[in-house]
């Protein structure tokens, strides 16, 4: 047994099978099963993490039929066709000792197209396509084409497949009354509206026989009004086992529920409880999910017997060999996913390929490559923030020597004042893994140094990561006293007062907003007080998890004015898919959203302002800069004097809203054309 993470790093025994340590690469839909050469893509992608050591591998969802998918071009399998495709994935994956199942996704009414199909005409609040109601005959012709999709991935080479049943797609909009509102065999009681899922389970199995996995993610949690309770989720666990699946994976929320469940503010293992509730009531292996992002964490719920595997998704997207790494005790040398949903489920929303903030080049693996430099270069990266320290690990990567300058006398930039905002601590995983690497790798390190053009005049390439400045606003008064910048504020130079206004209602002033109105520790750190925060309830005393908020979690620290120039909604420009949680945030502390205001002055009354030719005056103790931001090219002058060629990354080639995930994938970029 290794020494490292022993239970994460065990086999796991499935009678037929056995895996070669309890960790699950979850499901992502990666974008590349639509691509033009997709399926070549996707053999490079998950082939690198089977090298990586993960135990089992399932693949983004594919439809079993043509209503059931996500969109109109989503992949789907039912055509003897389409076998040869999926077996360049196979292939790939075993030959590098891994096992990989297909998971079967039907989206029902969370389907982006006419067509759709659901148990009940009941249109999603997430799409605009109303759903036609499933016939008898419709749905046995469904459990039919799920069979068929699981019979063709066997004869592709998949070691099992995974049938989706939670997250809200159509399985789980079957099992819950909140969606189900059909009278015939297929609703009313649990064990009718089971009856589809069960179905299915016993139609694949029969099509595959006894030596193939089935793993079903089961909704354990469905985090809206009208899911189901406790006792309905465990007779459905034990019908599934009956029913022959291998594996029950854990599903927690719906799409469309108004709790977040995977976002960087989320307790890490935050749902790991309910796996273990159900532990006690099947014997059949169960995973648990969401939010596990390191090998402690993982280890952690495995020993104490919450679950018998750990699912992680995202975590192979910014790092392929973590399960390599864990074993080999290189903890620190992972690249953590910290949870940001920028490169990955917000590019999955948009219809672009997903990626990594962290990793530029998941899901990119054939396309940039830091190949070994044909020429040994000298090459000077100036700024140590997230820019420049991938730019330098990237340079070495490639052999390059390197030397890293840096002004203050802490590396990681604009990452050290983004892990103080509550919700946000994980980017500090980002810079451990990066000084980690920059060590490994024998950069020079030059901190306390700003960098002048005869410092880098001997270099061969030069890389600017200077970064940004922050914009000072022309508004009389601006150089008062009472006004302060975000980076002050999050250094801790300055005192700031118990009324607030902020300039800017970009992402910097969110995070400010939500690091001066946090009265306490961050409940992200504290798992009971984020659960009591957004009404989650793990002892199941109603039916879908859910319960009534705990108003002391929307006490807020000072009172707080968000100002904005335009007349938008606030946080327009926030991620997809994390941007109504920051939102939600705010507004339940109170904080005063202030838009479409021009900005008059400001003096020791406050700031004046202007909205709609209406003038009013803000009085607050301090106004905090947000207002954007300059890149900042000091030393561009000074190099472009001495004919010196250079590079420009993140912030210092353009200073829009601060962007990490830009700047780290332009750093791949700029060192793999050097």
């Amino acid at each position: 047994m290794n020494n490292n993470y022993p239970h994460m790093l065990a086999p796991l025994d499935l009678g037929f099978t056995t895996l070669k340590n309890r960790v699950l690469m979850g499901s992502m839909h990666t974008g590349l099963e639509e691509e033009r050469g997709g399926y070549d893509k996707q053999a490079e992608f998950f082939a690198e993490r089977a090298r990586g050591g993960v135990g089992l591998i399932v693949t983004g969802g594919i439809a079993p039929n043509y209503a059931g998918r996500v969109h109109f071009f989503a992949s789907q399998l039912s055509f003897p066709w389409q076998v040869k495709h999926h077996r360049k994935i196979t292939d790939a994956v075993h030959k590098e000792d891994g096992k990989i199942c297909m998971q079967i996704l039907h989206a029902g009414r969370y389907a982006y197209h006419p067509i759709s199909v659901a148990p009940s005409k009941i249109k999603s609040p997430i799409t605009p396509f109303t759903p036609f109601a499933l016939s008898s005959r419709g749905i046995k012709k469904t459990i039919k084409d799920y069979a068929k999709a699981a019979s063709l991935a066997q004869k592709a080479g998949y070691d099992g497949v995974e049938i989706m049943g939670s997250e809200g797609y159509l399985l789980n909009q079957f099992l819950c009354k909140r969606t189900n509102k059909r009278t015939d065999e297929y609703g009313g009681e649990i064990e009718n509206r089971a009856r589809l899922a069960m179905d299915v389970v016993k139609a694949i199995r029969a099509a595959v026989g006894k030596e193939f996995i089935i793993i079903f993610r089961l909704s354990m949690l469905d985090l809206v009004e009208g899911g189901n309770n406790w006792d309905e989720v465990v007779s459905l666990a034990k019908w599934l086992e009956q029913a022959g699946v291998t594996i029950i994976n854990t599903g927690i929320g719906w799409h469309e529920a108004r709790v977040p469940t995977i976002a960087t503010s989320v307790p890490r293992a935050a749902f790991a409880e309910v796996t273990e509730r159900m532990r006690k009531e099947v014997s059949i292996p169960l995973v648990a999910t969401n939010r596990i992002n390191t090998p402690e964490i993982a280890e952690e719920i495995l020993a104490s017997n919450q679950a018998d595997m750990v699912s992680m998704a995202r975590p192979f997207l910014a790092d392929a060999h973590f399960v390599n790494k864990a074993a080999q005790g290189q903890r620190q040398q992972i690249n953590i996913c910290i949870g940001c949903n920028q490169g990955c489920l917000d590019h999955t929303f948009k219809g672009k390929r997903s990626t990594c903030l962290v990793n530029p080049f998941a899901c990119y693996e054939g396309e940039l490559k830091l190949e070994p430099a044909p020429v040994t270069k000298t090459v000077a990266v100036v700024g140590a923030g997230p820019a420049g320290m991938a730019s330098a690990c990237y340079a070495a990567e490639r052999g390059y020597q390197v030397t890293l300058f840096e002004a203050q006398e802490q590396l990681g930039g604009q990452f050290n004042l983004a892990a103080q905002i509550p919700g946000k601590e994980e980017f500090n995983e980002t810079l451990v893994y990066f000084r980690q690497r920059l060590a490994d790798l024998k950069v020079t390190i030059k901190t306390g140094h700003y960098a002048s053009a005869a410092d880098l005049a001997t270099f061969d390439e030069r890389i600017l990561a200077t970064g940004i400045k922050p914009r000072m606003p022309s508004i009389p008064g601006v150089n008062g006293a009472n006004v302060v910048s975000y980076q002050q504020v999050l250094r801790q130079e300055v005192e700031v007062g118990k009324r607030v206004a902020l300039i800017g209602a970009g992402g910097i002033g969110f995070d400010m907003a939500e690091y001066l109105s946090e009265a306490h520790e961050s409940a992200t750190l504290d798992r009971a007080k984020w659960l009591a925060q957004w009404g989650i309830d793990v002892n199941y005393q109603q039916a879908g998890g859910l319960t009534k908020r705990d108003d002391s979690a929307f006490e807020s620290a000072r009172e707080i004015y968000l100002v904005q120039r335009k007349s938008t909604r606030p946080g327009k420009d926030l991620g997809k898919t994390t941007g109504w949680i920051h939102r939600t945030v705010l507004k339940d502390r109170g904080v005063n959203f202030v838009i479409g205001a021009s900005y008059e002055k400001i003096d020791s009354q406050g700031l004046h302002i202007k909205q709609e030719d209406k003038a009013s005056v803000l009085e607050v103790d301090t106004i905090v800069l947000c207002a954007g931001q300059e890149s900042n090219r000091d030393l561009v002058a000074d190099l472009d004097g001495q004919s010196l060629n250079y590079h420009l990354v993140g912030g210092a080639e353009l200073a829009a809203e601060l962007d990490a995930k830009r700047a780290i994938r332009q750093a791949a970029e700029v060192v793999v054309s050097l």
